[in-house]
């Protein structure tokens, strides 16, 4: 410990315990409580206890006090649990209402009961029940005693602590604990109603995920009960999660397969599907009564359905879902709910009847089941379905009804079908059908950026300039693309009213213009007026934007062109790079600024070429250095050291470690009248350190610059830059100092005012 922290910390125990002394601050408190807690965790408990014994009496006198937070409790619990002082715990686990205080008491035991298992286990397997310390034994009687509570929060508490006791301790003792408890578990599945469902779920996950099946085979005979006596709604994330183990029986696997898929088998039944379309659960759903399953409430169904496509979206990717996957069936209940939704499906029940009412309109139930097709692109499917596909994704990219966010997800949805349907996969080549679809969509498109809406115009840009980055060389693509008015109006959207769509609509233009796509763009008051380039366009929006985001968006633009050898930046790079540093730097908005170095850090690169190790060639950095003089690079760089965004000045002086790096040492020391006149410079960086503005550098000596970089101690700097930025507030000593000072044990003259 610190010696002055020791030298502070007996004062600050008398402080604390005097009931007389309010301390008002909890968050110093916390902090402080928070700092015991690393020290004694990191095994300084016993020296830290011989010299402030005074602390333990603290812990509990903190256990006690009502007038305390919740969160000082809690923090206060989790730092006597270090002591394996488990007293007052209990009480605090049973009743108290604050679920903060609630968890830290469950947090304690699980931490007590698992450092009195430590010593006695070791080279003794799991030990008999009756063999474990009377501490243990008094934490696994109080939990026998919640489990068979009828109190239901305390049933609740119980589970808590379980789940955190098999999720976070490894010892062998967890097996012996099981066979201990799974009685009373087993037994509260026989309750009607069944107390805390969603605690038991966890628990039997944590569990699952333990070592205690490889010894307890009778914990899955548990989850799979536990699955026929949950509600579909109550069952969907313990099915979920058992489909998502390494290792499982292969019939428990079945079962929790059919309990997801018993939803979507329900809404397929409820329709009149076209002959030959593949049923889903044929063996799980063959009960007469799986069909009428949903639940009759509106808002218990739309729960069910968004429940249920999640958990399937989530096992889509992993390599140990369910196999075979059943790729066609998924596909038509997507298709099917989203019909629903729309109103466009043909019921042929009164199931189908009920499910229209209610989610007909329902824009959750659009989300999910668009996120859903959405990861069903990965697979494959038959033609027929493909094409259902397309015609409902567009349904909905047409439709005046969907809200903004259900046209966003229709439009990531498409693009997802989009892309697995190249030719060959990964190629930029549409297959006929789709070439079909995007046609249409572009159509959709042009209407959509007309929108009075600004989160559909912002959702229309972000797809154009997705798509014209995947296809924007395809020639179907090009042609159908200039045919339209899309790329006249993406240019038109520079001018919104919105920042979000003006920083969308430079996206856009940057994309087309990469791929030669941007039309001329002109102003709908002036359309015969002056045109711009595509670069003068989006120097005007860095220069002239009042808001953040469509500036931060051109500089993306910027540093991509300079990456990709834009053709507007390859006919006079020097000149491009001036133009933007100049506006970078004296941006208002930090990212923009760092975004600036950025592109200078890649100008830099290309110069000296990044790619060979080592110092540059003296010839290539004599040259690197006057065009890095010339576009002012140097004076952005160096004043953006002390630049009060620390980002901003992190970003610098990894710039110039580069440079520096690159810059071979001075071969021999220079005589005295050759050196470079370096006063100016260094009379610069003293008025920035001090925040002062001063005038520009002007025109800079590569000379000047190299001496100047390497009499500067830039690592210093950057480990000054890493540490946080409250890292002295933060710090022991200054809380010690705050607290004390607060009840005036301090002079005037020591508290830390940072």
């Amino acid at each position: 410990m610190d010696p002055e922290c020791a030298r502070l910390l007996p004062a600050l125990c008398a402080v604390l315990a005097d009931p007389r002394q309010p301390v008002a601050d909890d968050t110093c408190l916390e902090k402080l409580l928070d700092w015991f807690k690393a020290v004694t965790e990191a095994g300084s408990s016993l020296l830290l206890l011989q010299e402030n014994p005074c602390l333990v009496e603290l812990l509990f006198h903190v256990l006690k006090p009502q007038d305390l937070s919740s969160r000082i409790l809690s923090f206060a619990l989790r730092l006597a649990g270090t002591f394996a002082a488990q007293e007052n715990c209990f009480q605090y686990l049973q009743g108290d209402p604050s679920l903060f205080v609630a968890s830290a008491a469950g947090q304690l035991l699980v931490h007590v009961l698992d450092l009195a298992m430590r010593g006695p286990a070791k080279g003794h397997g799991r030990l008999q029940a009756q063999d474990w310390p009377a501490c243990a034994q008094r934490i696994v009687c109080h939990l026998e005693d919640c489990l068979c509570s009828e109190a239901a929060p305390r049933v609740t508490q119980a589970l808590h602590v379980l789940t955190t006791a098999f999720g976070h301790c490894h010892g062998l003792w967890t097996q012996g604990l099981w066979v201990q408890l799974s009685p009373l578990v087993a037994r509260l599945l026989e309750k009607d109603p069944m107390p805390a469902p969603h605690a038991l779920v966890e628990l039997l996950l944590s569990v699952a995920r333990s070592s205690v099946p490889s010894s307890n085979p009778g914990l899955w005979e548990t989850a799979a009960q536990t699955l026929s006596r949950l509600s579909p709604m109550q069952a969907g994330p313990l099915a979920a999660g058992i489909l998502k183990l390494q290792d499982c029986p292969q019939a428990l696997r079945t079962q929790a397969f059919g309990v997801l898929l018993r939803p979507l088998a329900c809404v397929l039944e409820a329709t009149a599907q076209a002959p030959g379309t593949p049923g889903l659960l044929e063996g799980a759903a063959g009960d007469p009564m799986a069909v009428d399953m949903l639940p009759p409430s509106k808002s218990a169904c739309v729960g069910l359905l968004c429940s249920t496509l999640a958990h399937l979206e989530l096992l889509q990717p992993l390599p140990q879902r369910p196999s075979p996957w059943p790729q066609a069936p998924l596909l038509a209940a997507a298709v099917t709910i989203l019909r629903f939704c729309n109103g466009s499906a043909a019921p042929s029940s009164e199931v189908g009847g009920r499910l229209c009412a209610m989610l007909v309109g329902c824009v959750r139930v659009q989300r999910a089941a668009l996120d859903f097709l959405g990861v069903l692109s990965q697979g494959l499917g038959p033609r027929e379905l493909v094409t259902q596909v397309f015609a409902v994704l567009l349904e909905y990219l047409m439709s005046p009804d969907s809200s903004p966010t259900v046209l966003k997800k229709a439009f990531q949805a498409t693009l997802r079908w989009l892309l697995s349907s190249a030719v060959p996969p990964g190629c930029c080549d549409l297959e006929p059908r789709a070439q079909l679809v995007l046609r249409e969509l572009l159509a959709v498109l042009q209407k959509r950026l007309c929108s009075p809406c600004w989160e559909v115009r912002d959702s229309g840009l972000e797809f154009l300039t997705q798509m014209t980055r995947r296809w924007g060389g395809q020639a179907g693509f090009r042609q159908t693309l200039l045919a339209s008015e899309v790329p006249k109006l993406a240019s038109q959207l520079l001018q919104d009213p919105e920042s979000y769509v003006r920083a969308s609509a430079v996206a856009a233009a940057g994309q087309l213009s990469s791929q030669g796509l941007l039309a001329a763009p002109s102003s709908p008051e002036h359309p015969a007026g002056p045109q711009k380039t595509p670069l003068e366009e989006l120097l005007l929006v860095l220069t002239t934007d009042s808001e953040g985001f469509p500036r931060r968006a051109a500089m993306r633009v910027f540093t991509e062109w300079l990456r990709d050898g834009h053709m507007a930046v390859a006919e006079d790079r020097e000149r491009f790079m001036a133009r933007v540093l100049q506006a970078a730097s004296g941006d208002l908005d930090w990212e923009v600024r760092v975004q600036g170095l950025e592109l200078a850090l890649i100008f830099l690169q290309q110069l000296l070429g990044a790619r060979s190790p080592g110092a540059a060639p003296p010839g290539a950095l004599a040259q690197a250095l006057r065009a890095l003089c010339r576009v002012q690079l140097f004076e952005f760089a160096f004043r953006s050291l002390f630049d009060c965004d620390r980002p901003v000045a992190q970003k610098s002086c990894d710039l110039l470690l580069f440079l520096r790096a690159k810059a071979a040492p001075s071969s021999s020391p220079q005589e005295a009248g050759d050196s470079p006149d370096v006063a100016p410079v260094e009379a610069a960086l003293q008025r920035w350190r001090a925040g002062e503005q001063g005038q520009p550098l002007g025109e800079l000596a590569p000379e000047a610059v190299l001496a100047v970089l390497r009499s500067m101690d830039l690592e210093a700097l950057r480990d000054t830059l890493a540490e946080s930025s409250d890292h002295v507030e933060r710090s022991p000593q200054s809380l010690l100092q705050d607290v004390l000072a607060a009840v005036g044990v301090l002079g005037d003259n020591e508290a830390d005012c940072y």
